[in-house]
Parts: structure tokens; C-alpha cells; sequence
């Protein structure tokens, strides 16, 4: 950076021109202040220096002054309205200030190359990728959020932002500077477990993370660097997110606090529920302690006990002290502020608290381990599709009571379901003649919306793919007989059948009960039936009747790699000569969606599941029902992340965000579960509590990457070419998308065997996990699925 600016019209930028440092006027407002603004949009401000000291006029400076300390200068009035005010600091020459490109202005001794003073350390309303949010659990020490007063005023507000509790971090909003206005619920390894929105396929980059003992940070990132965000907190308490893609801003949005996200609302014992009214109400077992005050819904003074509990009857020497305490499970709540922590494993949790007199609650999340709480129950909300199970201590006369308002609320409901069913009868009959009258023209029918579905405009393109009468299909898996079962995925079961003819086929049923209907269904009815290759399922064709959505695919006998991969058994019969070949057809498979097909497809759901191998292990990439249809984009964003967690790339799983490069990473994936026959999704190294890629990486790095190879094939003569394959597999899975290789490439690397390979990247999901927290990674494969509208106009396969 220059030593000054001396205009009010002149700026500074970033080396790589992102951000620039100057002077801005806010909107509606003549004031003047110094600040940090991403792109050339004074609107998109990130820090401001004189924010509580504007200048009236255009006679500001900014520069270091002679005691080394950045100023802001009023040049009329010849005075300092802003300084960094290092006191260590010593003159102007030994000092210099730097905008870095993360939009950190910081101050440099050039004695010591050591940076005295830094603007993310004392940021204003807004935080930036890279800034870290800290906590210091020595000195108390704190970086502080602070709102601006309103739009047009940049000043102080009344609403700030902290993290608090450190040893399970939270963060808090925060009113007139010390009264608790929102927390986000402690911090659990991957998500506030307070924050409903961050409860269902949770994708943005949060972390947190510690500088030895003493300071825990929070800190948001995006993995892709053509990503970037701004986090403000709004005059009114409130989140607002800009985010930006390619330097264009795509996404603007306040995340508006409920009336039950006000801390305490409720008061000591109370529970907020926004869907019910009025929205707070005392704990099962309490009752309100000043009742007039609670039915005007002044609910501060909050609930009290009904019954003592069993030490409270034994202190006051009731002569029936009755029966032991016992617990009443509160489902999907936020957990009450001030937890206190027992290292203890989930199936003593309760007993732990039921010892301790003082213990009035506990929950335990996989993540955090045993909570309890021995002081008032403050903060409580229950949520509909978040939280964690709470367990309330009550008396055991008490218990019965709750268990029977709670069967109650129940039954209440129960009556509500049965009007709305009967209702619902009442249109069914109704339904049920139109319904025979639209089997009347069911085949009709059945082209006329496969027509719809797949957008073509010839009719003739129907033949292209025969319709089978549900009957046969019957006959065929013998009613659908479970012995015929050969799988289950996020569509519904398989079934292997025999037609007349004698050929064995597979039948692909939907599930009435699977997230996925007739869009998905036709979506793989587009991509696989426009599709040719021998590293593809074939598709013979498919049924629609009513409600009944079947596909019908080629009958694979070996059926899918992840019987063979993953048994100890099975795994014998694939030596490395085999496994190579079915990495191969993979790539090759993929390589022709990506590349070489006219229809250009991006999997999604790429993992060993979908592998089916036939009679000669030859693999056939399978399920396309969450395959997407591309028409040349880089990348394209969705609203809802679908697919297998341990197999989704960083910048899918986390924004949304997939390209062929998604696949790519998928492909890493199994090709390191080839290599070493262990499943990322339930790996676990006891050890360094690491996954299999972060455990590979690591191996990698101390150069120790022989031990991760699958024994069954380690004297096999193969060395070199499977480490190749290990080399590969980490280029696929490496944290930045565009650092991965094109599928054109990889199987030239694969079949490349005297070419060099690039050394490897940082790859994705690799961080150290403390035990606790990990456990709430090593669950079965989710699928989480979603509706696909996919648009396909004349195109043919080859």
C-alpha cells in the first residue's frame, strides 16, 4: 500500500484488484468514512474505520502517522477522528500497511515482519471468509460484531455478536451490549445444534477451531475461490448473507429471527414452539409461577416444580419419600443454555444424572458427548424438524401425569387426523370415478405423459423404448415375491425376474414411501434410454400404470461392486488385475457421459452401491435418477443437495454447487475404497479418529501409502500401478474443484503408466476429529433426494 491517501477520491486495492480501501458515503447519507468495500460496490462494505466519527466533508486522509499508527485525518480540522492506536508502535518509517487480497488491512513493523495491528481483529458488522471469529478462554478477550444503527448509519448499534461457551462454542447476539438477545446452540463438530437451518444438509463452510489452549474461532469458508461471501449483522438483530459467484452477486437474504429465538422468552422452565398458541407454555411437571402475569403472556417470571423431586423430599425429612426420579424425553428441542459436560458414553449419560441431585436434565449428542444441567432450564425451543432429544428429571408421581397430557396432546391430534381423513375419503370416492374412467385410456395415457415428460415432439421416439403391462411384470417376479428382492436404494427395491422368453431382467420398482416420484423416475428413463456404452446399465424399458412406476433394466448376476468390495470374503475373488479393469470401465463410463455422449450427464450419486458388475465383473454404472442433463455450464447450483454423503464433493455437499468435477471426486472415493476394500463412509482410525481419505492423506504424507493397500492384493506384483491409482484417486479428491483433472485426463493416467502425475493438493474432508465428534459421521449411507426437472429437447444418444 502507498503511505497515504491523500484525496478522498483515491483508493487502494488488493493486489489481485478484489477489495479496495478509501472513503465512501453510505446510502441516504453525506458523511464520509474510511473503509474496505469488495469489488468496486461501496454497498458491499466489509470494515470501516471512523465509524463512530464521520467526516462532513471530503477533507479526509488515511495514512501512518509519525508514531506508526494508521490515522484517519479530518485535514480542515487538522485532528485524528480515527487510529489503530498501537501502542507498541513506534515511528512512520518502520511501519507500512498492506490490503491483503482476503480484504484484511494490516499493519506491518518492517523490523520484524511482524503484523502489530490487523482490521480483522476488530471488525464492525460484518465478517468475511478467512476472518476468524475468536474467544479467549484466559483473558476473556473477545472479537465483537457490532450492528450499525441503520442503514444509512453506519454507527454502533444496539445488537452485537460473540462466541461463548467454550468449551462447546455457541454464538450469541447480543442487546445493548450485555443482555443475551439469541445463541445458536453448542457447536457439535459440524453444526450449531440450535439452528434448525443448519439441521438438514448442511452445506456452508463453518468450522471451529483452536489456537492451543487458550482461543477458540469460528470461522466460514468456501472451498470453491470463485466463491465469496459477506455475514452482517442488520440494525434490526438479525443475519443477512451476500453471496457472490464469479465477482456476481447471486444471493442477498436476512435470515429473520422467530419470536422464539428471543433469549429466554419463556423464562426458567418454559418452552417456546412457534406453532403452537401461545407460543410458550410451561415443561411437563411445572406450572406457571406468577399465573396472571403468564396469561397476559408476560412469561419472564417463568415456571416452577409442581412435586419436589426425591432429594428435595428426603433434605426436608418428608416421612414417604416415595418412588426414585425418573426421566421424561423431550423430542427435537434446543438444548437450555449453561450446559455443563460429563465424559461419559450416551448409555450412562442418564444414570450419571440421576446420581447427581443437583442434575435436572441431560441430553447427549454424538458431537459434544453428555450434557447436563444443574441450574435453571433456560432457553428452551422446540422445533419441528431439528434439536436433540432432552431429558427432563421429574418426580415419579409427576411422571405419569406428563406421559398422560403428552398422550392427551396426541389423541387431540389423533382427532384432527381422522377429520382431515375422513374429508380426504369422502374425495377419494370421488376420485375413484375419474380414476376408472382414466383407465379406460390407460395406454393412451401412458404415452401422452412419457411424451410430456421427456419433451419430444415425434411420436415415433416412443418406440424406442418398449412399455410393459404391469401383468407381466407381476408373473414375472412372481407378485413381486421378496425372495426376488436383489437390493434396495432411494427408489424402491429391485427384483430380479424372468420373462417369457426366458430372459432374466431386473425390475426397478418405486416406492410409494421414497422421496423420489415420476421426475426422477423419468429422468432416468431420458438419460439411460438416450444412452449407449458397455460401462452403462441398459435399460429394456419401463411401466406406468396408476400409480405403479417400474423400470426395467438388464439382469446383472454378480450384482453391485459393494457386495464384493466390502465383504472379507467376496473381496478375495477381485485380485488387482480384476479391480483394475473395473476402475478402467468406470472411467471409461464416466468419461462418455461427461465428454463423448451428445447428452452431456453429471451422475450425482456415483459409489460402489452403483456399480453393478456382470457375468464377466464387467462394471455398469447404474441409477440415474438423480443424474442431471448439462448443457456446457462450468458449474451449476441447485437448492437442495442430493446424492450419498461420503461420496459428494466438498462444494456440492457444502453450496449446492456440482460440475463434472463432483464426479470426479466421487470417482476418488471409490477408487481409494478399491484400493484399500474399506468404505469411507464407516472408516474409522481409532488412532487419529481421521476418515479413510483424511487417514490416506496422512499416510501419504509420511510417506507411508503401502500400508493402505487392501492386503488381499499387497503381493500381488501390482505395487506400482496400484499406488499410481492411489496418486490418481487423490488428484480426483482434492479440496478445490478446479484442481481436479477431467475425466479424459484420469484415463490417460490410468493407461499412462510411464507418464508423471502432478503431486496432489490438500484434499477434502480430511480435519482431525475428536472421537466424540466423529461418531456423527459414521452412520449408513443417506440418501437425500430431491425432485430433478430436466428438460431434453431432440437430443439422441449414441
Amino acid at each position: 500500500m502507498q503511505h497515504s491517501i491523500q484525496q478522498d477520491s483515491e483508493t487502494v486495492s488488493s493486489s489481485d484488484n478484489v477489495f479496495k480501501l478509501g472513503f465512501f458515503s453510505p446510502a441516504n447519507s453525506t458523511n464520509r468514512y474510511a473503509g474496505i468495500w469488495y469489488l468496486s460496490d461501496t454497498k458491499n462494505i466489509i470494515w470501516i474505520a471512523n465509524r463512530n466519527q464521520p467526516l462532513k466533508d471530503s477533507s479526509g486522509i488515511l495514512k501512518i502517522s509519525e508514531d506508526g499508527n494508521l490515522v484517519v485525518l479530518d485535514r480542515k480540522k487538522n485532528e485524528v477522528v480515527w487510529s489503530s492506536n498501537v501502542s507498541s508502535a513506534a515511528n512512520s518509517s518502520t511501519f507500512q500497511a498492506q490490503l491483503l487480497h482476503s480484504g484484511n488491512l494490516v499493519l506491518i513493523d518492517n523490523t520484524t515482519g511482524k503484523t502489530v495491528w490487523e482490521s480483522f481483529k476488530h471488525p464492525c458488522d460484518a465478517a468475511v471468509p478467512t476472518m476468524r471469529i475468536s474467544a479467549n478462554r484466559i483473558t476473556g478477550e473477545r472479537i465483537r460484531f457490532i450492528s450499525r444503527k441503520s442503514d444509512s448509519d453506519v454507527s454502533t448499534g444496539e445488537f452485537s455478536a460473540t462466541i461463548e461457551r467454550l468449551d462447546a462454542p455457541e454464538v450469541f447476539f447480543w442487546i445493548n451490549g450485555n443482555r443475551p438477545y439469541w445463541r445458536s446452540g453448542p457447536w457439535n463438530g459440524r453444526i450449531f445444534i440450535g439452528t434448525p437451518m443448519m439441521s438438514t444438509g448442511y452445506l456452508y463452510g463453518w468450522g471451529v477451531g483452536y489456537e492451543g489452549n487458550e482461543t477458540v474461532y469460528l470461522t466460514y469458508s468456501f472451498v470453491d475461490p470463485s466463491k465469496f461471501g459477506i455475514l452482517s449483522l442488520t440494525p434490526q438483530g438479525n443475519l443477512r448473507l451476500v453471496r457472490f459467484y464469479n465477482q456476481i452477486e447471486v444471493l442477498n437474504m436476512v435470515l429473520e429471527n422467530s419470536k422464539c429465538d428471543v433469549y429466554g422468552l419463556c423464562g426458567a422452565f418454559g418452552s417456546c414452539n412457534v406453532n403452537n398458541s401461545p407460543i410458550c407454555s410451561c415443561l411437563s411437571g411445572y406450572e406457571p409461577r406468577n399465573l396472571e402475569e403468564w396469561n397476559k403472556q408476560n412469561w419472564t417470571s417463568g415456571c416452577l416444580r409442581k412435586e419436589p423431586l426425591k432429594c428435595e423430599r428426603l433434605k426436608k425429612n418428608i416421612s414417604e419419600v416415595g418412588q426414585e426420579d425418573n426421566f421424561l424425553k423431550l423430542g427435537m428441542m434446543k438444548v437450555p443454555d449453561f450446559a455443563e459436560r460429563l465424559d461419559v458414553e450416551e448409555n450412562q449419560c442418564g444414570a450419571k444424572c440421576l446420581k447427581n441431585c443437583s442434575c435436572l436434565a441431560y441430553a447427549y449428542d454424538a458431537g459434544i458427548g453428555c450434557m447436563y444441567w444443574s441450574g435453571d432450564l433456560i432457553d428452551l425451543q422446540s422445533f419441528s424438524s431439528a434439536g436433540v432429544d432432552l431429558f427432563i428429571r421429574l418426580a415419579h408421581s409427576e411422571l405419569g401425569n406428563a406421559e398422560n397430557h403428552m398422550d392427551r396432546r396426541k389423541n387431540k391430534r389423533l382427532v384432527i387426523a381422522l377429520a382431515v381423513a375422513t374429508a380426504t375419503i369422502t374425495l377419494a370416492v370421488c376420485a375413484f370415478l375419474a380414476i376408472c374412467a382414466y383407465r379406460s385410456r390407460k395406454r393412451t395415457a401412458k404415452n401422452s405423459e412419457i411424451q410430456r415428460m421427456i419433451e419430444v415432439p415425434k411420436p415415433d421416439k416412443l418406440d424406442e423404448l418398449p412399455l410393459y403391462d404391469f401383468e407381466v411384470l407381476e408373473t414375472a417376479t412372481n407378485n413381486f415375491n421378496l425372495a426376488n428382492t436383489l437390493g434396495k436404494g432411494g427408489f424402491g427395491p429391485v427384483y430380479k425376474g424372468l420373462l417369457p422368453d426366458g430372459q432374466e431382467i431386473a425390475v426397478k420398482r418405486l416406492s410409494r414411501a421414497s422421496g423420489q416420484g415420476l421426475e426422477e423416475f423419468m429422468n432416468e428413463v431420458v438419460v439411460i434410454s438416450k444412452l449407449q456404452h458397455r460401462n452403462l446399465v441398459r435399460i429394456l424399458g419401463c411401466c406406468i400404470e396408476g400409480d405403479e412406476k417400474m423400470l426395467i433394466y438388464e439382469f446383472m448376476p454378480n450384482k453391485s461392486l459393494d457386495a464384493f468390495i466390502f465383504d472379507p470374503l467376496q473381496r478375495k475373488n477381485l485380485n488387482w488385475t480384476r479391480r483394475f479393469s473395473i476402475i478402467d470401465g468406470i472411467a471409461r463410463g464416466l468419461m462418455y457421459l461427461h465428454r463423448d455422449s451428445r447428452l452431456r450427464i453429471i451422475h450425482r450419486d456415483l459409489k460402489a452401491s452403483n456399480i453393478l458388475l456382470d457375468g464377466d465383473m464387467n462394471p455398469k454404472i447404474s441409477d440415474f435418477g438423480l443424474a442431471r442433463i448439462y448443457k456446457g455450464e462450468d458449474e451449476v447450483n441447485t437448492k437442495r443437495v442430493v446424492g450419498t454423503y461420503g461420496y459428494m464433493s466438498p462444494e456440492y455437499a457444502m453450496e449446492g454447487l456440482f460440475s463434472e468435477k463432483s464426479d470426479i471426486y466421487s470417482f476418488g472415493v471409490l477408487l481409494l475404497e478399491i484400493a484399500s476394500g474399506k468404505r469411507n463412509s464407516s472408516f474409522r482410525n481409532d488412532e487419529e479418529s481421521l476418515s479413510l481419505l483424511g487417514f490416506a492423506w496422512k499416510l501419504w504424507n509420511e510417506d507411508n501409502i503401502k500400508s493402505l493397500i487392501d492386503p488381499e492384493i499387497s503381493a500381488s506384483g501390482f505395487e506400482k500401478q496400484i499406488l499410481r491409482c492411489i496418486h490418481i484417486a487423490f488428484l480426483c479428491v482434492q479440496e478445490v474443484a478446479i484442481d481436479r483433472p477431467f475425466m479424459t485426463t484420469v484415463v490417460l493416467m490410468l493407461n499412462g503408466e510411464n507418464s508423471n502425475l502432478p503431486a496432489p493438493k490438500q484434499v477434502a474432508f480430511v480435519q482431525k476429529q475428536n472421537p466424540s465428534s466423529l461418531k456423527s459421521f459414521q452412520s449408513k449411507e443417506n440418501h437425500c433426494n430431491s425432485n430433478n426437472y430436466v428438460t431434453v429437447t431432440d437430443i439422441q444418444g449414441r
